[in-house]
């Protein structure tokens, strides 16, 4: 009987310990997107400005949040489907292949038209150093 008790209070440990672990891998991997720097750089003969070229990634049904940013914004799309809603503009579909503007200040934000795949875009920004990427108005978050 205490070797019983003793199996059944063992195999619940290593279930809260699996299943707080699979929590922790399945929370890492639900954030809404991920933006990674491939270059951050000063701009030649443009004192004070900054180029950054970045890989961002939206998880499937990721969205940006309604956000701007300081300086210009170019993207192209290099994989998946991307709904950009601006300020002013309609909604647009952007495919792979695809690319945006969005001038600086203009409030906008994106959505991976996906349930199921990942977007991933290139962005290349110029701003003005030591001003920040992004100036979010919503957090970024999954859509329903």
């Amino acid at each position: 009987m205490t070797r019983g008790i003793f199996r059944l209070v063992l195999a619940l440990a290593v279930g809260i310990v699996v299943g707080g672990i699979e929590d922790q891998v399945l929370n890492a991997q639900q954030a809404p997107l991920k933006a990674t720097d491939l270059l951050r750089t000063d701009i030649a003969g443009m004192e004070g400005k900054e180029a950054v070229l970045q890989l961002v990634e939206f998880a499937p049904r990721g969205a940006t949040g309604i956000h701007y940013h300081p300086g210009h914004e170019a993207a192209y799309v290099l994989e998946g489907s991307l709904i950009l809603e601006m300020e002013g503009h309609p909604s647009r579909a952007l495919k792979a292949g695809d690319s945006s503007y969005v001038p600086a200040k203009h409030i906008h934000g994106g959505k991976n038209a996906s349930a199921t795949d990942p977007v991933k875009i290139l962005v290349f920004r110029i701003h003005e150093k030591g001003q920040p990427i992004s100036v979010s108005v919503t957090e970024p978050h999954f859509w329903k």
